[in-house]
């Protein structure tokens, strides 16, 4: 059996068809195609976190992976590594969409290396993805995949990140959590409804 999946991106009028196997033929992967519904929920942040935030961000990633989670992020280092060994210390599954056209750019975490060479375009395409997001810290890379997820009302979790407000209007829908365990439980309830 195998599985086909496409991504379509438009870029100047052009539409370009970028086709990945998640699967093909392999047994393990069995149980992540015939398993009851798994969230998919994002762990983004930046590429330089400071220590706090890499150990904030792997027991994410953990408890993500042992709430039946499939991990998906950039797929490089930094936050999204240690979200990704994070996970992996736990059995689960993790994607990463990667920015540039090298799948070799993949932290060594990572199951699926989907290459897209559209740089911080990517955002998009992990936004769209996602059941709910998580943002550990983070800069303006973290800023613009939580306004992606908002924009496309993908639930947003936020662990010493952003806090966004524009006065006169209603506070972000972002919901701000203490702890990385608090964090991944509202992840999961959320993209569970």
């Amino acid at each position: 059996m195998a599985l086909f999946c496409p991504i379509i991106a438009v870029i100047g009028g052009d539409t370009i068809f970028i086709y990945f196997f998640l699967c093909v033929f392999v047994s393990p992967c069995e149980e992540y195609l015939m398993a009851p519904f798994r969230p998919i929920i994002a762990v983004i942040g930046g590429a330089a976190p400071t220590p706090e935030e890499e150990a904030a961000a792997e027991a994410v990633g953990r408890a993500l992976a042992e709430g039946g989670a499939i991990l998906i992020c950039g797929g490089r280092g930094g936050v999204m590594e240690a979200a990704c060994r994070g996970a992996k210390s736990a059995g689960g599954l993790t994607i990463g969409i990667l920015p540039g056209p090298d799948r070799r750019e993949a932290n060594p975490y990572v199951d699926i290396p989907i290459v897209t060479g559209m740089g911080e375009a990517r955002n998009v395409i992990i936004a769209r993805t996602a059941h709910a997001v998580v943002a550990v810290g983070g800069s303006y890379g973290t800023l613009s995949e939580m306004a992606y997820a908002l924009l496309f009302g993908v639930p947003v979790v936020a662990l010493g990140s952003w806090e966004v407000r524009r006065a006169g209007h209603p506070p972000a829908p972002i919901i701000y959590a203490v702890t990385p365990q608090e964090a991944a439980a509202h992840a999961l309830a959320l993209a569970r409804k």
